[in-house]
């Protein structure tokens, strides 16, 4: 049976060595995380050398790593060491810390429930009353957003008052993508644009060029082609070559993340030749993560 002190010191060296990509930890570094005398972490890291939790490492850039039964005795699986499940605050990712294992506490109600997180890595920066967003996790693409209503600086262990939690289907963008795609000949004048726009109550559409996708052009394009006077202008000359082109393969989860980061509202599914395969929009992909999950999931 672990002491207290062993227990943070133990989690002090597997944060530590989390977020040190795997090198050696020295006593010292810990003593100053956990503000103690270098002295009793040696000789603590004694006893926990006996009890095989953690490993000496010879040299002048040695130092102690955590063995995998340091993993076990804190209750953490050993495959977390490789799987990062990231923390948003603010919106911004915090480095250098990832979930190990999310627990729901109780669910009585749809999105209003607790859970406890595991944490890897240092929890200092998160506070009561933080709004924080978690995931999504790599199996089960569930993103949780709440707000910390208790923290457990021992155990590594932050107590979320969830408000969302959401599960993203195990699908690929070309299980949900809409096939009858519309497009633009790459000579079509803006006119005709803005004709099979309205007739089809769409906002863009790929632009093609002897069968392949050449660019995006899209209403806000058309709006300025109008207000710069360019009324006998082409799609061609006024779309977006910058197109982001997918595999129908690629999970939601990935291509949510595409949408976000490029700031655009769809992607162009194509094969490796550039033929037009089907698209997905910013809606689709909303539309197919409506469904919320209510149970225990572990990260595993």
């Amino acid at each position: 049976m672990l002491t207290s002190v062993q227990k943070e010191i133990l989690q002090t060296l597997i944060n530590l060595y989390q977020s040190s990509n795997g090198k050696s930890i020295k006593g010292e570094d810990i003593a100053e995380v956990m503000n103690r005398n270098p002295g009793t972490i040696r000789n603590q890291m004694q006893s926990l050398r006996s009890l095989s939790l953690v490993k000496g490492v010879p040299g002048p850039r040695g130092g102690y790593k955590p063995t995998i039964e340091a993993y076990h005795s804190l209750n953490i699986s050993i495959s977390d060491k490789e799987i990062k499940v990231p923390i948003y605050k603010n919106n911004e990712r915090l480095e250098d810390i990832s979930v190990a294992k999310i627990e729901f506490t109780s669910v009585p109600q749809p999105a209003e429930c607790e859970a406890a997180i595991k944490v890897l890595g240092s929890i200092k920066d998160l506070n009561l009353g933080d709004t924080v967003k978690i995931g999504p996790t790599p199996v089960n693409n569930l993103s949780i957003i709440g707000e910390i209503v208790g923290r457990d600086d021992m155990d590594n262990i932050l107590l979320i008052d969830t408000n969302t939690i959401r599960s993203i289907p195990k699908l690929t963008v070309g299980d949900i993508a809409s096939k009858d795609v519309i497009s633009l000949k790459i000579d079509c004048n803006i006119k005709e644009a803005a004709k099979i726009f309205s007739q089809n109550a769409i906002d863009g559409a790929p632009v093609m060029k002897d069968g392949k996708v050449v660019g995006v052009f899209t209403v806000t394009d058309l709006v300025h082609a109008i207000a710069e006077d360019k009324n006998d202008a082409t799609v061609g000359e006024l779309m977006s070559t910058k197109v982001i082109i997918i595999n129908e393969d690629l999970k939601l989860v990935k291509a949510i993340e595409i949408l976000f980061r490029k700031s655009i509202s769809r992607l162009i599914i194509a094969d490796n030749d550039n033929n037009l395969l089907g698209i997905v929009t910013r809606t689709d992909l909303i539309e197919s993560i409506t469904n919320f999950k209510q149970f225990p999931i572990h990260v595993n």
